[in-house]
């Protein structure tokens, strides 16, 4: 195994497998039913805003998930490229896509 190799399954060790993300978009994807359904019921709004908050929280948990992959694949690729300046400025800007600093 190259040092590239054991590198890159100590990076894949660490991070939420796809199951795992999948599991937690489904999560997601059951509190919106779920606040379809308030709405259509016409629950109160403080309740139906209590259940947005929270969709809020489980999105941005799960795009954390997947900006930690994706910066463990990019700093394996980045060590092994043979363009690393180019690799690290896709990856600055992707992070900064997600944290809203410059627009998608």
């Amino acid at each position: 195994m190259t040092k590239m190799d054991q590198i890159q399954k100590q990076f894949s060790e660490n991070y939420e497998s796809n199951e795992e993300i999948m599991r937690r978009l489904k999560r997601i994807e059951g509190q919106i039913k779920g606040i379809q359904r308030m709405v259509e019921e016409e629950k109160p709004c403080r309740d139906v805003l209590t259940q947005v908050s929270a969709v809020r929280a489980a999105t941005n948990k799960v795009g954390s998930a997947i900006l930690e992959k994706y910066y463990r694949r990019s700093m394996v690729e980045i060590a092994a490229g043979d363009h690393p300046d180019e690799a690290m400025d896709e990856l600055l800007d992707t992070i900064q896509k997600f944290l809203g600093f410059v627009e998608a």
